[in-house]
């Protein structure tokens, strides 16, 4: 791997050079710290530096954006945590921030403005989804993934909180693969639980848990590649894999990872 591949600059370093990137990649903390979730912030970072896309990240200086927080109801939590990361980006003059978690994506785009925090923020599917309009991803033919079923699993935070449905289906449509829908999408998808918290905690008393419901959804599609969007529901559908003893068969990919493996990368 090149060393170019990773290379990865902070906003302290680039300002102390008195150079203003194009891009803040915010990581989150999954991205920062999960061991599987790393591997999608590499696969994103490659893609970035191959093709010369100028971007920094706040390194140290990023901490939490307060989402979880928000959800477990600690408004006041939330709000320090909130402008504490305002302050650092106002002070660097960010102007748009890309994103591979949709938590984040949700939280800094709809959150953070009434806070004093407006930037163009755009989820990392959004902005794969640019460079390939702009050629700077072409569909080379071959590859891997070529006729093979590939299904999307809707991130919630995505799609029923952001209306995007449509951007990680058109970067998946470079891989040249067979796009297979489960019967639960888009508007209808059916939630893998880390959403709900269920990611973090045992399961409430029932018959089945969520994301082996989902999974089982997938594994119908007949897809051998289980495409998502957001580092928690890929641990969802991990785990869903695993439960049904699948993992030799079908494989759980962010849409990075793939388009990574798909340059090459």
């Amino acid at each position: 791997m090149s060393e170019n591949m990773i290379n990865v600059p902070t906003m302290a370093d680039l300002a102390a050079k008195g150079l203003t990137p194009e891009i803040l990649f915010w990581v989150g903390c999954a991205g920062s710290f999960d061991e599987r979730a790393k591997s999608i912030t590499a696969a994103f970072v490659k893609i970035l530096n191959k093709l010369s896309v100028n971007f920094a990240v706040l390194g140290t200086e990023e901490s939490c954006t307060g989402e979880p927080a928000k959800r477990a109801g600690n408004e006041f939590l939330f709000q320090v945590q909130a402008v504490s990361n305002i302050e650092v980006m106002n002070a660097y003059g960010i102007k748009k921030i890309v994103t591979a978690c949709p938590h984040c994506f949700n939280t800094i785009k709809n959150e953070y403005p009434e806070l004093g925090g407006n930037y163009e923020v755009l989820h990392h599917s959004e902005f794969l989804q640019q460079l390939i309009n702009e050629g700077k991803i072409k569909l080379q033919g071959g590859g891997e993934f070529k006729g093979k079923k590939i299904t999307y699993h809707d991130s919630c935070y995505l799609g029923r909180s952001n209306n995007i449905y449509e951007a990680p289906r058109k970067v998946l449509e470079i891989l040249d693969a067979e796009l297979v829908e489960m019967k639960r999408s888009r508007t209808k998808g059916l939630c893998c639980g880390a959403g709900g918290a269920q990611m973090f905690k045992e399961p409430e008393p029932g018959f089945k848990d969520i994301n082996i419901e989902r999974t089982e959804e997938a594994i119908e599609t007949g897809a051998k590649v289980i495409a998502a969007a957001c580092p928690f529901c890929m641990t969802m559908l991990s785990d869903g894999v695993k439960n049904k003893e699948k993992e030799s068969d079908i494989k759980v990919y962010d849409i990075a990872e793939l388009i990574a493996k798909y340059e090459g990368l």
